[in-house]
């Protein structure tokens, strides 16, 4: 018994090794393979020896064909194709940023990840500037580094479109029960619509939105969640207040801004925020029915909500760029927004892939569609 399966043990592995060997010859000889004579371009491209070409037929260009495919994104492809938007890769981006730790101001990680995310705007995008300030947080004591960061795609279009977020992480836990002064990852307030960016930044780099007409301006904006509810509304957005009154291009203007907030959560509803109607209403109509049109208009209802102080709000009154805010508000919420708004539970385990990818296509239908 012991002996007979010895003989088909080794029989097996010698089919297993022709299999392989020939898939290798396959990989590493496609075009010779697949013109002329098989079994003897089989012959050739083994240096001699020869792999039976009916198991070749059968097993390998089926076989073989499906495992490349499969094994596509090992060199470098993106399992959505070229120019379709990767939820993997967004949130890729943004583990990668909650990897820094917390990105305060003034700390290590805030310099660590403000230099990888110049990189990747470096990257995906024409031209890229940094504007590094000091801003004195909402006390009117405490100075605070303010690193702002902005990639432009297709620079010489006149047609603009102002896409933005916050790249910074709370400072404190306000909003938790335990360890309420220590820092939080902010994986969805703050590196999920910053990873949303950064993935149609490298989307966009080979297909400019409208024909080629219209550029795109994506600011990763610093230094927004240093404010205090018993600090004034303008203790907020800091670094999108800097770059208001100081614009990467004097006189800077774009037809149309967007704002991303917590887009990452699990289930997220984003409906139309009060300032997006008041100051941008057909661009809130605009994107909604992107929505609509790329398939998530379950993720966009089109139900009003209440006024939400955010980074689009000074875009709006100082920069006077209609803008929206795309922004995570859940129903029945005790504060309006997801549990784990400004607590330790904002972290990876809260990211969605489904969220980021409706996200990111609801707005490369809307640039596209421009």
């Amino acid at each position: 018994m012991r002996k007979g399966k010895n003989k088909e043990s080794s029989r097996v592995k010698s089919k297993k090794f022709e299999f392989f060997y020939c898939l290798f010859l396959f990989i590493n000889h496609p075009v010779q393979i697949l013109q002329g004579p098989v079994r003897h371009l089989f012959y050739l491209a083994a240096g001699g020896r020869l792999c039976p070409a009916g198991f070749i037929m059968k097993r390998i260009l089926i076989s073989g064909l499906f495992s490349l495919l499969l094994t596509g994104i090992a060199y470098g492809r993106q399992t959505t194709g070229g120019n379709g938007f990767n939820a993997d890769s967004a949130y890729a981006f943004t583990a990668r940023q909650v990897a820094f730790g917390p990105r305060v101001p003034n700390s290590p990680a805030q310099l660590a990840c403000a230099a990888w995310l110049g990189q990747k705007l470096a990257q995906y995008c024409d031209t890229v500037y940094r504007q590094q300030v000091t801003v004195t947080a909402g006390d009117g004591a405490t100075s605070l580094r303010c690193i702002n960061l902005v990639g432009v795609i297709n620079p010489a279009a006149t047609r603009r479109i102002l896409l933005l977020a916050h790249w910074d992480s709370r400072p404190w836990a306000d909003r938790d029960r335990k360890k309420k002064k220590q820092a939080i990852d902010g994986a969805d307030d703050g590196a999920s619509g910053t990873a949303v960016l950064l993935e149609l930044a490298r989307v966009l780099q080979n297909s400019a939105p409208g024909r080629g007409t219209v550029g795109v301006d994506i600011l990763l904006a610093d230094v927004e969640d240093y404010g205090k509810d018993e600090w004034q509304d303008a203790s907020y957005a800091l670094g999108t207040q800097y770059w208001c009154h100081n614009p990467h291009v004097a006189g800077y203007t774009a037809e149309a801004g967007i704002l991303l907030d917590m887009v990452g959560g699990s289930k997220a509803r984003f409906p139309m925020e009060g300032f997006s109607r008041q100051y941008a209403s057909p661009v809130v109509d605009a994107v909604w029915q992107a929505a609509a049109a790329a398939g998530h208009s379950a993720y966009f209802p089109t139900e009003k909500e209440g006024y939400i102080t955010d980074d689009h709000v000074p875009v709006n009154t100082i920069r006077h760029i209609p803008t929206i805010d795309m922004i995570h508000l859940p129903r029945h919420s005790e504060t309006g927004f997801p549990e784990h708004w400004h607590t330790h539970r904002d972290n990876m385990s809260v990211i969605d892939k489904h969220t980021l990818q409706a996200v990111g296509e609801t707005l490369l239908y809307y640039l596209r569609h421009l």
